[in-house]
């Protein structure tokens, strides 16, 4: 099996026929009934933590058979303290048990033996408990500061998603300052640095987070990284469509994977009769990818 991150993601994206990237966001208070009393303060934090990871297991067992890869976001979890940190590792590690990539959505960035230090936590902890296949990553201390994370990702066989344009609606007040914009010169180092990680499916094992939110500026980011997989938050939830995204992927149809967290967790809260969370989510699911599919080959 290929050790090229890159040549990983792309593999399971055409495996499963979708590039559908399931976001692990358990909002306390969104949780579906079952999993509702670990938003309840009163109860002690093991229990709380318990079901937070239960809610994003059975999820992920919902989902494994449709999607490549999972996205855990470390901060629903950091939130209940070194119990939701060990649930965020459960959640890693039955992901990967099931055969999906997981990316930890972490959003760390810092400078030299710190940055080294945040890299080996997700990349290579202790008896490789909770280790992702990749992080997202801030280049905003310069681009130097990528590098140490790059090199413990080549390590362990993993990859990078590094923030260049997020799809919050004021990500343009410094990631678009200066000609060129602050998240151009960000797309062109990511560019650089992924170049010595392309494998033999084109991509490289350094990719880019790009909100589908920003439609108009992905066919641009698509030119300036055109080695890089192109990481999607925005869609569904927060108001991307599939026809939005179609730019960031290439001539083939490859190249990007697109998020969604709130549209497939809790779709329950949309679902009309009588259909119980797992139903909700599975449907939306199986939307998701034909949205997709439809958009790809319009």
């Amino acid at each position: 099996m290929t050790t090229v991150f890159g040549d990983r993601l792309a593999a399971a994206i055409e495996e499963k026929g979708a590039p559908v990237l399931l976001g692990l966001d358990p909002h306390l208070e969104m949780l579906p009934p079952p999993f509702a009393g670990a938003a309840d303060e009163r109860r002690p934090v093991a229990e709380r933590a318990e079901l937070v990871a239960r809610f994003c297991i059975e999820l992920t067992d919902v989902c494994a058979d449709r999607v490549p890869a999972v996205k855990p976001q470390s901060a629903f979890f950091e939130r209940l303290g070194s119990h939701g940190v060990a649930a965020f590792e459960r959640v890693v590690d039955h992901a990967r048990a099931r055969g999906l990539l997981v990316v930890g959505d972490v959003k760390r960035g810092d400078i030299a033996t710190t940055a080294e230090a945040y890299a080996k936590a997700f990349f290579a902890p202790p008896g490789g408990v909770g280790a992702c296949d990749a992080i997202t990553v801030s280049p905003y201390l310069g681009l130097d500061t990528l590098e140490p994370f790059e090199k413990e990702a080549r390590r362990a066989g993993g990859g990078l998603f590094v923030l260049v344009r997020t799809s919050n609606p004021g990500s343009g007040a410094w990631q678009g300052h200066g000609t060129p914009p602050v998240s151009e010169l960000v797309a062109r180092g990511v560019d650089e640095l992924g170049r010595a990680t392309v494998g033999e499916s084109g991509f490289a094992s350094i990719g880019a987070v790009c909100g589908a939110t920003h439609p108009d500026q992905l066919a641009q980011w698509r030119r300036l990284m055109p080695r890089a997989f192109l990481l999607l938050p925005g869609y569904g939830a927060q108001g991307a469509t599939a026809k939005d995204v179609v730019p960031a992927f290439d001539a083939r149809g490859r190249g990007a994977i697109v998020a969604s967290s709130r549209g497939i967790a809790f779709a329950y809260k949309g679902a009309s009769g009588a259909a119980d969370w797992k139903s909700a989510a599975s449907h939306a699911l199986d939307a998701m990818r034909a949205d997709l599919a439809h958009a790809l080959r319009s």
